[in-house]
């Protein structure tokens, strides 16, 4: 699967603002953006990102996950110190 394929998939399933992701083989690191992300608890935000995921977890496509969740300002502002 590559980054593309996930981010499609993520912003086709959830309609997220924006998703970055890096990979290292199967390992990878999700950054979704949306201001959805301001009323939810972290459990949430992982159950949302994970939802899409879970065939590619189940048949071994993704071994390994990070996610971060920004709002659209968060990001911003985020983006600004890197």
């Amino acid at each position: 699967m590559t980054n593309q394929d996930l981010i499609d998939l993520l912003k086709s399933n959830l309609s997220l603002h924006d998703v970055v992701v890096k990979s290292e083989g199967s390992h990878y690191n999700i950054i979704a953006i949306d201001d959805r992300f301001d009323d939810m608890s972290r459990v949430q935000k992982q159950q949302l990102i994970y939802g899409p995921l879970n065939d590619k977890i189940a048949d071994g496509t993704i071994h390994a996950i990070s996610i971060k969740t920004f709002s659209v300002a968060q990001w911003q502002r985020e983006k600004m110190f890197n």
